[in-house]
């Protein structure tokens, strides 16, 4: 890529791999940005950029569609407009003859006059139009929240049935909020307030940084730079972590010299908390059905300074083959939907199907089925998702309680939550469903289940 891109640049090249090839924009962005030498103001506009057409699409698409004599528009031409769009729409800080005058220099360079006509006339037409563009009033509830927060309609329909009209819609207006960053402070090494200090002393008074309520280890950080990059990331002082993932470990409560299995542990976030909980004392069987994923999982034991996480290939639904009765703790983090991470990954609001998770809900099952097997009595298994359909979560534990008398769900769950936790949530039955706008972190189901003989 050539070092000399602009941030528009970037935007359009990422955004026409997404929509052209189906590619996941997080790994295109994170390559981009690489290949492309950008300062950081202007890697954090590209950023905004990507993230922020992809999470209006279907509005921007709205917006679009009457000013459009054809359909029939290349790949790169429609992500043009779609990213001009996108800053007419929503950037107030962004001068409007600098979005058409980019827009129209970025036709020029990739195609020819007429199309570079083709997009002013759309543009400003939009623009002098703009007042007059307004949401349909007759819509039904489904379709208004689709349109105006931009989600599918079969994803609406769903938070819908699952939660009311309210919280569906507070779902998908946080899903368009960009994130805070959250970070894991590793507690064999530095404590949370040595951390805290040392982040404010080298960032400066632009950075906010704060504990996190969902952890005692957690810190949360708004502001500028990539901790990744930071010598003490590289260092093992921390991981990078959403604090709803956080809470998994601890609710897991592995104690020091336990023998503990996490089942589809790559890439190792999870698996390393457990093992800074255990204080590095005992042992982890780390297995991911991913033989490409296994040295993740090695290279954060390594940065962190653990060594009691054993890393083994294998399908989840298959350790029993190689384990007995033995386990006093296991984590079933398991492959999902991940619906509740949209704000991360926007892209997966578009990608996935309703019919994808018919298909998930039997392999979770079948996990679930399997991996109970290998613990002990009065041992404690997690099963949790980074999503937030019933299906996938309280349909999957409640049908399990139901078929397998031997197991409970554990409803002293809120003794190793925090207190943020049990404020907002009812505990009492084990389980609890983090939605994205509780806490600003990502939607999150936990159970806790015991076994009893």
């Amino acid at each position: 890529m050539n070092k000399k891109w602009t941030a528009r640049e970037v935007s359009l090249e990422v955004l026409t791999k997404v929509d052209k090839e189906k590619a996941y924009s997080n790994l295109q962005l994170n390559q981009a940005l690489k290949e492309a030498n950008l300062s950081r103001v202007d890697a954090n506009f590209a950023t905004e950029l990507i993230y922020g057409t992809i999470q209006h699409l279907n509005t921007i698409d709205w917006i679009l569609q009457p000013f459009l004599k054809t359909n029939k528009l290349e790949s790169w031409v429609r992500s043009l407009l779609r990213l001009s769009v996108y800053q007419l729409w929503y950037l107030d800080r962004v001068p409007v003859h600098a979005i058409v005058n980019e827009a129209v220099n970025l036709a020029k360079k990739k195609g020819h006059k007429g199309i570079a006509s083709l997009v002013n006339g759309v543009l400003r037409n939009i623009i002098r139009n703009k007042d007059q563009i307004r949401f349909p009033t007759d819509l039904n509830d489904v379709k208004r929240i689709a349109l105006e927060h931009s989600h599918p309609d079969w994803l609406v329909e769903r938070l819908i049935r699952d939660y009311g009209i309210e919280e569906a819609e507070e779902v998908c207006r946080s899903n368009n909020i960009a994130p805070h960053t959250s970070i894991r402070v590793n507690p064999l090494k530095i404590t949370r307030d040595e951390m805290m200090e040392k982040i404010k002393e080298e960032l400066g008074e632009d950075t906010e940084v704060l504990p996190s309520p969902l952890s005692e280890q957690g810190i949360r950080v708004k502001g500028r730079g990539n901790l990744a990059l930071t010598h003490w990331y590289k260092d093992g002082y921390f991981t990078i972590q959403d604090e709803s993932s956080m809470l998994v470990a601890h609710v897991v409560d592995p104690k020091p010299g336990m023998f503990v299995l996490d089942a589809a542990a790559a890439p190792g976030g999870k698996t390393t908390h457990l093992a800074e909980l255990m204080q590095n004392q005992g042992k982890i069987i780390a297995a991911d059905l991913h033989k490409h994923k296994i040295k993740l999982i090695e290279e954060q034991q390594e940065r962190l300074d653990l060594h009691i996480i054993e890393t083994l290939h294998s399908d989840a639904r298959k350790i029993k083959e190689q384990f007995g009765q033995v386990f006093d703790r296991i984590l079933l983090d398991v492959p999902c939907s991940g619906l509740g991470v949209i704000r991360r990954k926007p892209d997966l609001k578009w990608v996935k199907a309703e019919t994808d998770i018919e298909e998930l809900t039997k392999i979770q099952k079948d996990i679930l089925k399997n991996v109970s097997l290998l613990l002990k009595p009065g041992g404690i298994l997690v099963y949790s998702t980074c999503t937030m359909t019933t299906e996938e979560n309280q349909k999957i534990v409640g049908e399990f309680i139901k078929q397998h008398s031997d197991f409970r769900l554990d409803q002293q769950i809120a003794n190793v939550l925090p207190k943020a936790i049990n404020e907002k949530l009812d505990t009492r039955q084990g389980m609890i469903q983090i939605l994205p706008h509780y806490f600003d972190s990502d939607g999150f189901f936990i159970s806790r289940i015991l076994r009893i003989k």
